[in-house]
């Protein structure tokens, strides 16, 4: 079974789309059922300290995958495609999950379903 990381990407905080939802518990909800090794929360990755957190974090991380909730799949792979190459991170070793404009649970059961169409891919 692969070492899968979860990372959640919130706009700030502040964008509508994310307005109802409790990231927080969508990250005990996956958590607590040992779906990933770790999980974790950025505001922004897109932003210039969010690809120094990603280079940082990728360099010395032992996952064989790292799925990141947040906006559009397509935009995502464009957004990380630099942090990843310094990271010596493999870009298809990237799982893209829009969770924008949903509530918790909608998000829960769309990052375990990116989870189980890869698992049964």
């Amino acid at each position: 079974m692969s070492k899968k990381g979860l990372l959640l990407c919130v706009c700030q905080g502040t964008c509508p789309s994310f307005q109802e939802m409790n990231v927080f518990e969508v990250l005990n909800s996956l958590r607590r059922e040992n779906i990933f090794e770790w999980v974790g929360l950025h505001p922004q990755l897109c932003a210039d300290d969010g690809d120094k957190y990603l280079r940082d974090m990728l360099r010395g991380c032992e996952i064989d995958e790292l799925y990141v909730a947040g906006c559009d799949p397509t935009m995502q792979r464009k957004m990380y495609r630099d942090a990843f190459e310094d990271a010596g991170f493999a870009r298809d070793k990237h799982i893209g999950v829009e969770i924008r404009n949903m509530n918790t649970q909608q998000a829960v059961d769309a990052i375990k379903k990116a989870v189980s169409e890869r698992e049964h891919a």
